[in-house]
């Protein structure tokens, strides 16, 4: 066989944050908490996963952030994993606050209520978790992980794998988001059946 051709390799500077160097792949989520006025957080986030096998779910932040601090005083968030068609509300999303700490253009997003938490879901999303805070992992240097335990769990009927469906059809006709860090996105609407070998477990 013929040797295969490989890239250089640069040496990146770790004194600083090495992330904006190259892409990366991310979901884009919305997670939503009460203010202590009672008005709703919609915050989007991109370091965001699935915790365990089990049902958790977390996603950085930091604790300067209001998300931060009402997941802390009442113990719970939702989340929005939003569709390529909603780019732009998830990017309105994150619009800085005003002098007075309000944040106006929350209240512009379409919205509905969670059904077993106070948080909100952004519309036409495709995937709603509701979430109950198990752990916030502090530390991370400026940032912080918090892991909640997903309590109730919907999914949009487009966006469910179902036996009668090849999943190459479904993320065809129901594409997904992809985040590429920094600041690009992508829609994902082709996908490969990744060749697992035999007997391979998780």
């Amino acid at each position: 066989m013929g040797e295969t051709k490989t890239s250089a390799l640069v040496d990146l500077d770790i004194s600083s944050s090495i992330w904006e160097s190259f892409f990366t792949v991310f979901p884009l989520v919305v997670i939503g908490t009460r203010e202590a006025d009672g008005s709703d957080d919609l915050a989007p986030k991109h370091m965001a996963m699935p915790m365990s096998w089990e049902n958790h779910f977390g996603f950085v932040c930091t604790p300067r952030h209001n998300t931060y601090q009402n997941i802390q005083r009442d113990r719970q968030f939702s989340v929005t994993y939003m569709r390529p068609s909603q780019t732009v509300l998830a990017s309105l999303a994150a619009t800085p606050r005003c002098e007075d700490g309000s944040k106006p253009i929350t209240q512009a997003l379409p919205t509905f209520a969670a059904e077993t938490i106070n948080a909100a879901f952004v519309q036409d999303g495709y995937l709603f978790l509701e979430c109950e805070l198990e752990q916030m992992v502090d530390g991370l240097g400026e940032n912080s992980l918090i892991i909640g335990r997903i309590i109730s769990a919907r999914v949009a009927e487009d966006a469910l794998r179902s036996s009668d469906q090849d999943d190459e059809d479904l993320v065809y006709s129901a594409p997904l988001l992809a985040y590429l860090y920094p600041g690009r996105f992508a829609e994902i609407t082709n996908s490969n059946q990744l060749p697992f070998p035999a007997g391979f477990k998780r």
